[in-house]
């Protein structure tokens, strides 16, 4: 379990900072570290090992782990470091040690990753616990001729017309609390309770060939939100009818009809967090098991 978040106490002892982030997770093998693998994880925890000077590398805490080949604009991590490495970061500048962090990070992380915000964290907050909710969106294209050459790393291409009113229908019939057992790769002792707060989908203001899933939820579990797309495409190309989503979720098992897709379309868009006063009782409530009510 996650530590309690860590007042700025001023006496040289840790610190929580809170690190605003976004990645291209085309080279990555997903966020977690893994021996032998690239991870984002890996990549900035010894970025930032190397400009504050620590060893042992500090420990990330995440909002939301993305998978291999997941993207993220709005991705946020919390990490607890010395008083001094934090002072220390302008070196001999005079900027503040959080325009330095990022200034430096910048300058060790590779380009397909950038840190662009610093901040000591309030007192209370955990980048994962204290989330409210986590906004994704999944970006498909139906255009016949394929996906446009600069986003075929960030959008799913499709050969068949989709019926975006019948996906929106279908997806709209998924929002609220329920147990998507049907929709996430199980894990040992986790729970697959969650509250949708949205699912729906839209076609690209920008540009019509692109359809886009606007998903946000408390939390996700494992492969969820390229599930829940997998079944709303199942039905824009009218192989399901707009019903089917709702009917596979009360089934409450995995349905090989369902498709898990790819990973490139989907990225972490926003990660939204209470008020300080509120944030370390959000995390309370967080860590608590997710359950449904009696019926």
């Amino acid at each position: 379990m996650d530590e309690p978040a860590l007042p700025d106490t001023g006496d040289g002892g840790l610190v929580r900072v809170r690190l605003d982030l976004g990645y291209d997770g085309t080279a990555f093998a997903g966020w977690a570290e893994q021996p032998g693998l690239r991870t984002v994880q890996g990549v900035l925890t010894g970025a930032l090992a190397r400009v504050l000077r620590m060893d042992p590398a500090p420990r990330l805490v995440v909002a939301g782990r993305t998978d291999a080949g997941v993207h993220a604009r709005g991705q946020v991590v919390h990490v607890d470091v010395p008083r001094a490495a934090w002072d220390a970061a302008p070196g001999r500048s005079a900027v503040a040690p959080a325009q330095a962090l990022v200034r430096r990070l910048a300058g060790v992380l590779p380009p397909d990753v950038r840190v662009h915000a610093a901040r000591l964290a309030p007192a209370g907050f955990d980048a994962r616990f204290s989330a409210l909710r986590r906004r994704y969106a999944y970006r498909v294209c139906d255009d016949p001729a394929g996906a446009p050459p600069l986003r075929r790393l960030d959008v799913l291409a499709v050969r068949r017309p989709l019926d975006v009113a019948a996906m929106d229908a279908a997806a709209a019939q998924l929002v609220g609390l329920h147990d998507f057992a049907a929709y996430c790769r199980p894990r040992e002792g986790a729970t697959t309770v969650r509250t949708l707060l949205r699912y729906g989908w839209r076609r690209d203001d920008g540009d019509d060939r692109l359809v886009v899933a606007d998903v946000q939820a408390d939390a996700f579990c494992h492969s969820m939100v390229r599930a829940l797309v997998g079944a709303a495409l199942a039905v824009g190309e009218g192989r399901r009818p707009v019903a089917w989503p709702a009917q596979v979720l009360a089934a409450a098992v995995r349905d090989p009809a369902v498709a898990v897709v790819g990973p490139h379309g989907l990225c972490l868009e926003e990660v939204a967090y209470p008020p300080d006063d509120e944030l370390a009782a959000r995390a309370r409530e967080a860590r608590a098991v997710r359950t449904l009510p009696p019926r």
